[in-house]
């Protein structure tokens, strides 16, 4: 894990999140510059179904809505947010 354990820890590190095999509960770590957190949320039924199946896939990284359409059960790609901010070149 960049910047984690083993590593020289970042500010404002990325969160990791995680699913267990059944797609029942995500864990989500995240650093805060003086120790690591762990956030735990456990379905009462029903399983994330938009969570990625394969562990040979490339890690997507995902926006902050999108995560939090994912926590909710639903479909992160199918989000139509805007685009993520992006700075523009001053005119001169």
């Amino acid at each position: 894990m960049p910047g984690g354990v083993g590593g020289a820890p970042r500010k404002n590190s990325a969160p990791y999140p995680d699913c267990n095999r059944r797609r029942t509960a995500v864990k989500i770590l995240v650093y805060d510059g003086q120790g690591f957190w762990l956030c735990h949320k456990r379905l009462s039924s029903g399983r994330f179904k938009y969570w990625p199946s394969h562990t040979d896939q490339a890690v997507t990284p995902l926006q902050t809505h999108e995560l939090h359409v994912l926590l909710q059960g639903g479909d992160p790609g199918g989000t139509r947010a805007a685009p993520a901010w992006r700075p523009v070149a001053a005119v001169e």
